[in-house]
């Protein structure tokens, strides 16, 4: 349905912050309805891995200046969608300065157009999350771009954070026993209805220098949407038990043992949730008529997207795929990691990677990993295929003993699957960071999305091994790829290695 306001001629769009979550979205949203796109990042490899076709990729950091003027080079409107919820305590000051910025930038380019999405905003605000949001939208309309400010609530869709929260607190706790937030009241908005709103507000000219409210046609309590999420995915909700003496500071705490949305994020949204939250977004639907999901038809939505594969976040993010095909498994991964330095170059530590496995087993606590193979035998699962196509060479859908190659990046990146018996899915990544003085760092991290609370239980049973593992292990590489620079592993000439 077309919108009622005079459409301006669309010109050059950038997306800022396209790695994001929204951005990620929006980014194929646009280019299907016929925009030209360019997409920013810190780091254009993630963009790149994305396999946007015809979208420009620009690298981009709002915090450092002299990037932006390539980035926002002939563009008419600019979205801006980054946030530094991630860095910690300090982030609403970095979310001010990264907006003071791109306002000056944007004015200097002769942008005509910003659409800044920010969040609902009650007038008893006291959470530096809602308060940073705010306040970088009055940042931004201080320079001389007009701006347009979408405030919208929860988002109802695959890695949005606070749905997420929300999957994994009804998937892994048949009780809870819970602050009085529970019983606040928010209108969430399908990740499919905001999209449709983005796409075309900032190119309609009564939208300039003005704020709208986006919202679905509901409002509701976060049990009363813990309980429709948990019916639609066909679970019996959960038991909620509301605590007066918890309040959001406190239960964010805890938070970090039962869901997997990273920390920083999951706490600063949870400090915000001792507000009510309501929208005026009549003005809204007036110009951009559309006809909006309700909370179960949206949650549905995202997970019939997840069950399509239509998710564009990375797999470690939740790739339907990686997670079994299971919409309980949690979205976000738990992650443990371990680093090693080393003179040797990017190609001599890669040969290592490569050959992980079959032959040449794991270079480090080997018989750790040969009493996890065994105890996923005894249990009927498949710990005891061990080999692989060739001695060195690895490409994607290979079988590296019970794992499966899921990506490849020769000299950057090995992914790998887990395939043993455990509630959860899980993956290991080994990644390579040429070193500025030259030589080598090496990361090892493992990724578990875990499945109910005994995948949390898994989990954490086993996080203070990875630690030890995964230093060693990298530390062991490092140490073969000073040594030998060209090492001979396993059976050479793409001969099969043995499999039990």
């Amino acid at each position: 349905m077309p919108p009622q306001g005079a459409e301006h001629r669309r010109g050059l769009c950038l997306v800022f912050g396209a790695s994001g979550y929204i951005g990620s979205h929006l980014v194929p949203r646009l280019v299907a309805e016929g925009v030209q796109v360019r997409a920013t990042s810190r780091d254009p490899r993630v963009l790149a891995a994305r396999g946007w076709s015809g979208v420009e990729i620009v690298a981009a950091d709002a915090l450092v200046p002299q990037t932006l003027p390539p980035a926002l080079e002939q563009v008419e409107v600019a979205y801006y969608l980054v946030h530094s919820m991630a860095a910690g305590r300090d982030f609403g000051r970095l979310d001010l300065e990264a907006a003071r910025y791109f306002a000056s930038a944007a004015a200097a380019a002769g942008v005509r157009r910003v659409l800044y999405l920010g969040g609902l905003v009650p007038e008893d605000a006291a959470s530096e999350h809602i308060v940073s949001r705010r306040d970088t939208g009055e940042v931004l309309r201080r320079g001389s771009v007009p701006v347009t400010e979408v405030r919208a609530g929860i988002i109802v869709g695959p890695g949005s954070a606070a749905f997420e929260v929300m999957r994994d607190l009804v998937f892994h706790l048949p009780v809870m026993v819970t602050p009085r937030w529970v019983q606040a009241r928010s209108p969430p908005i399908a990740l499919e209805n905001l999209l449709t709103y983005l796409a075309r507000v900032p190119w309609l000219e009564e939208t300039a220098a003005r704020r709208f409210d986006a919202a679905g046609p509901e409002t509701l309590t976060y049990g009363e949407m813990m309980r429709i999420l948990a019916e639609t995915a066909g679970r019996r909700p959960p038991w909620i038990i509301p605590v007066p003496l918890l309040s959001p500071r406190l239960s964010s705490y805890w938070l970090r043992l039962v869901t997997s949305v990273p920390t920083r994020i999951a706490r600063a949204l949870i400090e915000g949730l001792r507000h009510d939250f309501e929208a005026d977004d009549a003005e809204l639907r007036r110009l951009v008529p559309q006809r909006l999901l309700g909370f179960r038809e949206a949650v549905q939505a995202a997970f019939d997207i997840e069950r399509r594969g239509g998710g564009v976040t990375r797999w470690t993010e939740g790739a339907f795929a990686v997670r079994n095909r299971h919409i309980d498994y949690g979205f976000y991964a738990k992650q443990a990691s371990g680093s090693a330095e080393t003179k040797a170059e990017p190609a001599a530590v890669w040969r290592l990677v490569a050959a992980i496995g079959g032959d040449n087993r794991y270079y480090y606590l080997n018989t750790l990993w040969s009493i996890r193979e065994w105890m996923d035998w005894a249990i009927g699962g498949p710990g005891l295929k061990r080999g692989r196509r060739h001695a060195q060479a690895v490409r994607v859908g290979d079988q590296i003993d019970s794992w499966t190659v899921m990506g490849v990046e020769p000299e950057r990146r090995l992914s790998l699957a887990f395939g043993m018996r455990a509630p959860g899915a899980g993956m290991l990544e080994f990644e390579l960071d040429p070193l500025a003085a030259g030589g080598t760092r090496l990361t090892a991290t493992a990724y578990w999305h875990p499945a109910g609370v005994w995948g949390l239980l898994y989990w954490y049973s086993l996080e203070p091994l990875h630690l030890i593992l995964f230093k060693g292990l990298t530390r062991e590489i490092c140490r073969r790829a000073e040594q030998d620079r060209h090492p001979v592993l396993g059976r050479q000439n793409g001969t099969q290695s043995k499999s039990t």
